[in-house]
């Protein structure tokens, strides 16, 4: 038989679903484990928006919707955006897709040629350097330091750039840090971008999620200059806990939107229409439950990063935005665990789950080999046992 596509051959399975789906596999068999890897919030979606859906079925609107998007859909992500982040798009310059990671992949489309070059700082979400390869990219890897709380700093982005270079991605607030930018911090990378002339997807899909009465700073809201090389990424799944309903989009220039619809519409076609009504609610209606829901994670990290901070052996820093902790295990690399020596997260991932039946995300996959994340989008009951087996596994014990 013919060799098959070597780009898709090239595509390494996601880091974070193969935790997810181990950790699954196990509690279908009966065994006490934790998960703290998926992405996902907790909450149920909230009523007015699952009654969108409901009634959106019962309407029978069930047929296929403009490829874009309903124009219902694009107009109330236009006026979500105006009031939350200061930024006017007109409903022909965003275009709705399956989720935000499909928009992501779609403006890559949408830029790249192969052997185009795309900075990505690291840590990055395990996807994003498959999806630069999926589309003939190159990765261009800048790997940011703990001290620096995991931020690209301008210098460091501007050093890297080739005349090759066709954009970066920046992912703020950041899977996996929870790390988020500062406004001068992003005004120094917007004047590189626009000096170098190099596009930038944006992807804000946890701006609601932020912490410590911390100013959220859209990127395309830094000037027009700026908005005009911008991608923005956003959807409904973190902040409305509406990760299954399937529903991203994109906002970019008229130019980049068409590319992008026209490409969607020969590839994906249009998102389900059910999920777009009640995408519509979301966006429209009162946004107390998204006020709750972040608040609620505010007090599960606090509880995480204090307590993380007491165990021997680990460490994380505080992060401002999303629903992930980072904690560093370097003082672990070497160190006997259960009579195996852990050389990196991987290894540590592995015998955490195995003895200590809690699902943490290694860092490898994230282009950070000493760290691992945990989630704490779960209970602050789940979050405090899964704090107690690690105290225990890294003692020795077998849970």
């Amino acid at each position: 038989m013919k060799e098959l596509s070597k780009l898709a051959v090239a595509v390494e399975p996601s880091t974070t679903m193969a935790i997810d789906s181990m950790f699954k596999q196990m509690k279908a068999e009966g065994l006490d484990v934790i998960g703290f890897g998926a992405g996902e919030p907790d909450f149920a979606t909230p009523d007015h928006i699952k009654l969108a859906g409901i009634a959106a079925i019962e309407h029978n609107d069930t047929k296929y919707t403009p490829s874009a998007g309903t124009l219902e859909l694009r107009k109330a992500i236009c006026q979500r955006l105006e009031e939350d982040c200061g930024v006017a798009y007109e409903p022909g310059q965003v275009v709705v897709s399956n989720g935000a990671k499909p928009c992501v992949y779609q403006s890559l489309r949408a830029l790249i040629n192969p052997g185009d070059e795309v900075i990505l700082p690291a840590p990055y979400w395990v996807s994003y350097i498959e999806l630069i390869k999926m589309v003939g990219g190159v990765p261009v890897v800048i790997e940011t330091q703990e001290r620096d709380h995991f931020k690209l700093t301008a210098q460091e982005l501007a050093d890297a750039i080739t005349p090759r270079t066709k954009c970066m991605i920046l992912n703020n607030p950041s899977n996996p840090t929870g790390m988020m930018y500062h406004r001068d911090e992003l005004e120094a990378i917007a004047r590189v971008c626009v000096e170098r002339d190099i596009y930038v997807i944006s992807d804000e899909i946890y701006y609601r999620l932020v912490y410590d009465g911390e100013e959220f700073v859209s990127f395309a809201s830094l000037g027009e200059e700026v908005k005009q090389r911008t991608l923005l990424i956003n959807g409904v799944s973190k902040s409305y806990a509406m990760t299954g309903w399937r529903i991203g989009y994109v906002a970019a220039n008229s130019q980049v939107a068409k590319v992008i619809a026209n490409y969607v519409s020969h590839c994906t076609g249009s998102p389900s229409a059910i999920s777009q009504k009640a995408a519509c609610a979301a966006l429209t209606a009162s946004q107390e439950t998204v006020e709750t829901m972040r608040r609620a994670f505010e007090r599960r990290r606090d509880y995480m990063v204090e307590r993380m901070n007491q165990i021997d052996g680990v460490s994380c820093i505080k992060p401002h935005g999303a629903f992930y902790v980072m904690m560093n295990i370097e003082q672990l690399i070497g160190r006997e665990v259960h009579g195996t020596v852990i050389r990196d997260a991987d290894d540590f991932g592995g015998l955490f789950l195995k003895y200590g039946k809690v699902a943490v995300v290694p860092g490898n996959g994230f282009g950070a080999p000493n760290f691992v994340r945990w989630s704490y989008a779960t209970s602050i009951e789940n979050i405090r046992e899964g704090l107690d087996r690690l105290e225990r596994f890294l003692k020795g014990e077998v849970i």
